[in-house]
């Protein structure tokens, strides 16, 4: 057997090991059940990849995201190493010779999705492959109390079943101690070995800034950091508008969201690896998977929906070991937006239990059967034929799929692609001569940014109601702007396929998973709390509060969050009695706004609006029509 120390060589071309990755390779080597709990960019994979490759045989590793899959199967076949891994959309044909090739093909990784365990075919191959490990990836997603619980997760201990004598290493990146317990307890570990790293990042400070006017905020940091850079967004469309907003500031920029074709999401992620591009403006789709060192600054523009997810986002900057800030930026209506967005969406019990019938009598499925068939379906036309809102109808079958009621397939809104191939100027001067076609040009112009440069999937109905025209009406438009080539036009034939894997039992199916839906309910409850808790929390030490969420004790302040910073800060009143002085020397000169003031001033923001404040009230100063200050007597 090879030493893991030349494997990470050979492979890896590293000649040491990150702190615990070698007492963990140890343990799995020696056939402990391990669990890992390392920080984002502490080198999990390493740690059940280097003990498969030192042993005979083929490592199962269970993993819940296909891009995640993807991405280490891309990586291990680059350093020559033989994985793969059996994604959706694979045939019964495809799937037995991949098996088949498992087993006789010297392969060493075999990636899948909890739910593929369920297919007799794997279970049986599965048996007849010589299995050195199972590594669960993101093991919080077997705890009821984890970040992204999945039921299916439960299917593992089928491997345990298959290969009694093999041992299991589980691995996450985020976890509380509620639920590294229920991991444990649920893959039934056996004198289990537990390894966790403090999830304290000495490099990395958290900074929570109440800011008006963000597009402001985030142009004066990514000015003042000129290195790679990631902002998270809530959706599409803002990744477009930031991205487009930065670039008319001189700062380079591209996007990513799960909308755009596999070419747009490869070009766009090359160009910021490459540091084409300072910044990536992105929705929480990217960065799974992403290595780059070099990351000065993660902003999150809205309130992240969990302090699992930001710990892991934030998690992305650092990672050379040099000082980086993980900004989160926040206003007044930010706790309500979080609060719409992921609480006032929860569907209940009775809601799954309506719209799995209604989806049952869609299909017209009798009673008892329905289980394996699989059809093609309309997102739209479903939500409008029983007047669901689209966001909770999404979020209950979302929830029917990850508890294996049924199988979706995650394309809504994907039925129509347009993009506009001729300018605006042509655009305007054709509309005036098919003024029939007016509001639904400008209504598609008006909701979707971004549709002059790239393909654009657009929602037909929300589409349709915008324009106040039917769904065929609107097709027929469109086709006919195809035609006059002003628009590019993709057809598909449906928004989505659903595979009823349960026979129908209307509320005795519901009723089963009764107890999961709500506690889930409660924990995105939980979470959500305690996002805005954190963001409001301005006396205790920003690392502190995240680390003691994890449950980490005995934690020191960072000295470098933004609370931490605050305190020494603080301006003395003489120091505020000479910023006055400054602020009329400087209007003497001329009106000036805050921002230009603070160019100007060696002081902070806070102690600028401060004084602006008193003077304002003294009748010192004045506001003009511009927004800009001036001297109340010039």
């Amino acid at each position: 057997m090879q030493h893991p120390i030349n494997i990470l060589e050979r492979y890896w071309n590293f000649t040491a090991f990150m702190p615990l990755q070698e007492g963990i390779i140890n343990a799995v080597i020696e056939g402990e059940d391990t669990f890992a709990l390392l920080p984002t960019g502490g080198g999990k994979s390493i740690c059940f990849q280097i003990p498969a490759l030192a042993k005979d045989g083929i490592c199962i590793v269970i993993s819940p995201l296909i891009a995640l899959m993807k991405n280490q199967v891309q990586t291990l076949q680059d350093r020559g190493i033989k994985a793969m891994a059996l994604t959706s959309g694979i045939t019964f044909e495809q799937l037995d010779k991949l098996l088949d090739n498992c087993i006789y093909g010297n392969y060493k990784f075999l990636y899948l999705s909890p739910e593929r365990l369920q297919q007799e075919l794997v279970q049986e191959r599965i048996k007849q492959m010589n299995v050195n490990l199972i590594a669960v990836d993101e093991a919080h997603c077997i705890s009821q109390w984890g970040n992204d619980f999945r039921p299916a997760y439960k299917n593992i201990s089928l491997l345990r079943q298959l290969h009694p004598s093999v041992n299991l290493v589980a691995l996450t990146a985020s976890a509380t101690p509620e639920v590294v317990t229920d991991i444990v307890k649920e893959l039934d570990f056996i004198k289990p070995k537990v390894f966790k790293q403090s999830f304290a990042r000495p490099n990395l400070a958290y900074l929570v800034l109440h800011e008006d006017d963000k597009y402001y905020r985030i142009e004066s940091i990514l000015k003042k950091y000129k290195s790679s850079s990631i902002i998270y967004v809530r959706n599409r469309k803002l990744t477009f508008e930031i991205s487009s907003f930065l670039e008319s500031k001189g700062i380079l920029s591209t996007y990513y969201h799960g909308g755009l074709s596999n070419s747009e999401k490869d070009t766009f992620m090359q160009q910021w690896l490459h540091n084409k591009k300072q910044v990536m403006v992105a929705t929480n789709a990217f960065g799974m998977g992403i290595d780059k060192p070099d990351v000065k600054t993660i902003i999150h523009f809205n309130l992240p929906e969990s302090l699992e997810s930001y710990f892991q986002e934030a998690g992305r900057a650092g990672r050379n070991g040099e000082k980086a800030f993980a900004v989160i930026l926040k206003n007044n209506s930010d706790e309500l937006l979080v609060k719409n967005q992921f609480l006032s969406v929860l569907p209940t019990v009775d809601f799954i239990k309506q719209v799995y019938r209604k989806l049952c009598n869609y299909f017209q499925i009798s009673y008892g059967e329905g289980e394996n068939l699989t059809f093609d379906f309309d997102f739209n036309n479903f939500c409008k034929a029983y007047n669901f809102s689209s966001i909770l109808c999404y979020n209950a079958l979302n929830l029917l799929d990850r508890v294996s009621i049924i199988c979706l397939s995650r394309q809504f809104h994907n039925q129509v692609s347009i993009q506009v191939i001729v300018s605006s100027a042509v655009v305007f001067h054709y509309l005036e001569t098919h003024q029939d076609l007016e509001v639904i040009m400008k209504s598609f112009l008006r909701m979707y940014g971004g549709i002059f440069e790239h393909e654009t999937k657009i929602n037909t109905l929300s589409l349709s109601e915008k324009s106040s025209t039917s769904e065929p009406e609107l097709i027929s438009a469109l086709k006919q702007l195809e035609k006059d080539g002003i628009i590019s036009l993709h057809l598909a034939k449906t928004d989505a396929q659903v595979t009823f894997i349960e026979p129908r039992e209307d509320d005795k199916t519901i009723n089963r998973i009764a107890s999961i839906i709500e506690q889930q309910n409660d924990l995105k409850q939980f979470q959500v709390k305690s996002v805005i808790d954190y963001v409001k929390n301005d006396d205790i030490c920003k690392n502190i509060q995240l680390l003691s969420y994890f449950g980490e004790k005995n934690i020191e302040p960072c000295g470098i969050c933004s609370v931490c910073t605050k305190s020494t800060k603080t301006g003395k009143p003489q120091d505020l009695k000479a910023l006055k002085k400054r602020i009329v020397e400087l209007l003497e000169h001329g009106n000036l706004s805050s921002r230009a003031m603070l160019t100007k001033l060696d002081c902070s923001e806070k102690d600028i609006k401060n004084v602006l404040q008193l003077m304002l009230e003294h009748n010192m100063i004045s506001v003009t029509k511009t927004n800009t200050y001036k001297l109340f007597h010039k």
